[in-house]
């Protein structure tokens, strides 16, 4: 629901100012564009697009300027270590690379919140602690919210809620 993907059956979800249940799948749209970068669990990559272009699409939606969104795509692939596999498509890939092409994308637009389920599960230890790195500088810009098992997120976390059963069954510091 935060991420305007799902909408609440009864109240309110407001997210940057809006009540995200108020609007239509059209303003929606837009507001993930901008306002929200999604970290997948299955990578949701566009298989008929290139890895250089699936981190591309997020930008070229907002309509950023064709040179800002080639700059910005290359920043974001040498950031995940990926430059080398950008002309591969999603099928050539391994998961962890999935996982690290995604994480590329969610960060396109440079959004204020980023929503990732489980983002080191597909990937070795050198690469997950990479990411840990990335998540660790984005704590304090960005809004970061995460479903994950890995400890090693969990011990960065400034705030902790354990679910069972899609409740709520503690919520720490």
């Amino acid at each position: 629901m935060v991420g305007g993907l799902d909408r609440p059956t009864d109240g309110e979800i407001t997210v940057f100012g809006h009540d995200l249940a108020q609007y239509d799948e059209d303003f929606l749209a837009t507001f993930r564009c901008i306002y929200v970068g999604y970290v997948f669990q299955l990578y949701n990559q566009i298989s008929t697009l290139t890895v250089l272009e699936n981190v591309m699409f997020p930008m070229q939606l907002a309509g950023w300027q064709d040179e800002r969104i080639v700059n910005r795509s290359e920043e974001l692939l040498d950031l995940v270590g990926l430059t080398h596999r950008s002309d591969h498509f999603p099928a050539q890939l391994s998961g962890g690379e999935l996982q690290r092409a995604a994480f590329a994308r969610a960060l396109a637009n440079d959004p204020p919140l980023i929503l990732a389920d489980e983002p080191t599960a597909n990937l070795d230890l050198k690469t997950g602690l990479k990411i840990i790195r990335i998540l660790e500088g984005l704590k304090d810009e960005k809004t970061v919210i995460i479903a994950t098992h890995d400890g090693r997120i969990i011990d960065l976390s400034r705030r902790v809620l354990n679910l069972e059963d899609g409740r709520i069954v503690s919520n720490g510091s």
